[in-house]
């Protein structure tokens, strides 16, 4: 982990085309928006290398977009244990892929490895996969992790006293 003023943060779902993406976008705006991005580093990633180099799932785009956010920018990529020397924190966005990221964790790492929406007062700790379902998935993933990632920056804002 870095101990510098500035702080890295790796979203991680199964394909980084849905769930991942979707939080990569919203917190960036956010971060964006609270005038936080020289201090912040964002990236997503898949434990699955299913969809490298793909854009987002064009489902994920569109609600991202009705809500204000592009997700154009945004390619898959697979997880790696190099992410672990990167990233102050890596959050998952359910329990399966947090065990994979566990998997590949090297000893010693030093910073937050957990679910992203433990983060937020929620009633559940796990994004859903919306890529099987129908839109509404698409717009629960975006109103979980628009919650979770006011709770992330606000701990991160706090850790470097912004």
């Amino acid at each position: 982990m870095k101990y510098q003023e500035k702080k890295s943060v790796l979203f991680v779902c199964l394909g980084n085309i849905c769930r991942s993406p979707t939080a990569h976008g919203v917190f960036r705006a956010l971060v964006e928006q609270r005038g936080m991005a020289h201090l912040i580093e964002i990236d997503s990633a898949g434990t699955a290398a299913y969809h490298i180099g793909n854009p987002p799932d064009h489902r994920s785009v569109t609600a991202a977009r009705q809500r204000g956010y592009d997700l154009s920018d945004l390619r898959a990529r697979q997880a790696i244990s190099a992410d672990f020397e990167h990233y102050d924190y890596i959050m998952a966005m359910d329990k399966e892929n947090l065990s994979n990221l566990k998997a590949i964790c090297p000893t010693g790492f030093q910073g937050h490895l957990g679910l992203f929406l433990d983060l937020a007062e929620l009633s559940v700790r796990e994004v859903p996969d919306p890529y099987y379902g129908g839109p509404s998935g698409f717009d629960q993933v975006l109103d979980l992790v628009e919650a979770a990632s006011v709770a992330l920056l606000d701990r991160i804002a706090k850790e470097l006293n912004q």
